[in-house]
Parts: structure tokens; sequence; C-alpha cells
């Protein structure tokens, strides 16, 4: 399983940001060929480490590589990456891994 994990920061408007997010990019996202699943967080994020302030975390799995990058390079895909510019003003950090069972 590939796993990816898209950390958004705080924004400049809260408000703003989760009005796009749902209305516009859980849509364009939820579009997007071979995704298994798609979960986003609920509620403050904490960390251990208090440099890092997260508004929002974000988790699609793909069955494989393969898959993920087909899903990136589609249209819909593209449409989900340049939606990005639109509201994450707080910065994005994207951790892509493979999952699997211990």
């Amino acid at each position: 399983m590939k796993r990816v994990l898209v950390c958004y920061g705080q924004p400049d408007d809260s408000a703003a940001f989760d009005r796009h997010y749902s209305d516009t990019h859980v849509p364009l996202v939820g579009k997007m060929p071979h995704l298994v699943s798609f979960e986003v967080s609920s509620g403050p994020v904490d960390s251990s480490e208090p440099s890092v302030d997260y508004h929002l975390i974000a988790i699609l799995s793909y069955a494989n590589q393969e898959d993920l990058d087909a899903s990136l390079a589609s249209p819909e895909g593209q449409a989900a990456v340049d939606d990005l510019a639109n509201f994450a003003t707080g910065g994005v950090t994207i951790l892509t891994v493979d999952m699997a069972a211990p």
C-alpha cells in the first residue's frame, strides 16, 4: 500500500481554507483515478514537535506506486494539485510512504 500524507500548514484564513477544502478540493481529490481511500483529519492536529503546526492532514491511499503515479499524472490529479495554490496559504508538506503490516 502506498500512502500520501498531505500536511497543510496554518492558513491565513482558517474559515476560508476549510470552506474551499470541503467544497472544492475534496470533490477534486475524490475524482482522482486509482484512489483506494481518502481520509481527512478532524479537530486540531497535535505534534510532539513545538515548531510543527498543521491545520489539517489528509491521507490518500493507493495500491502501489504505479497507481499513484498514474493518478497524479491524470487530468483529475493535475486539477487537484493545481488547486493547492487556491487555498493552501500556510504551505503544504507531502510525505509518501510504503505501508505494510508489521
